[in-house]
């Protein structure tokens, strides 16, 4: 790997744990009239599982364009399932940023499948090129 390629390669993985902590703090947002307009009676909007869909997979895409290496194009994947996973555990005072209900199952179901399901596209078009270029 070219040092040109490894920074851009940890330019991603920055990106990866950036978009994890601003997922993560922006998860608990309602239409409670606080950040948003008050819509009914307090509509919890998930837009960061939303966020976590659309942009893990365009990381990984782009990891794969570095390398086509699990370990490598993976890596965004990896550093946010990482951040969002010790997110759930208690702080030293006992503060937890990962909320316990349905919003967080939504984020991690959208981030990670959706990082999931590219990584696994890239893998198995690296194998058909491999597989072509042997036939």
């Amino acid at each position: 790997m070219t040092p040109g390629n490894a920074l851009r390669l940890l330019g991603l993985l920055v990106g990866s744990f950036v978009l994890a902590v601003v997922e993560l703090l922006y998860l608990p947002l309602r239409f409670d009239g606080t950040m948003l307009p008050m819509i009914g009676d307090s509509l919890v909007f998930p837009i960061s599982a939303v966020v976590a869909a659309v942009t893990m997979p365009w990381l990984v895409k782009a990891a794969g364009r570095i390398s086509p290496r699990v370990l490598v194009a993976g890596s965004p994947l990896w550093v946010w399932l990482l951040c969002v996973l010790v997110s759930a555990f208690p702080g030293p005072g006992g503060d937890v940023v990962l909320i316990g209900d349905w919003r967080a199952l939504l984020l991690l179901g959208c981030g990670a499948l959706s990082g999931a399901v590219t990584l696994g596209s890239l893998l198995g078009q690296a194998q058909a090129r491999k597989f072509s270029r042997q036939a």
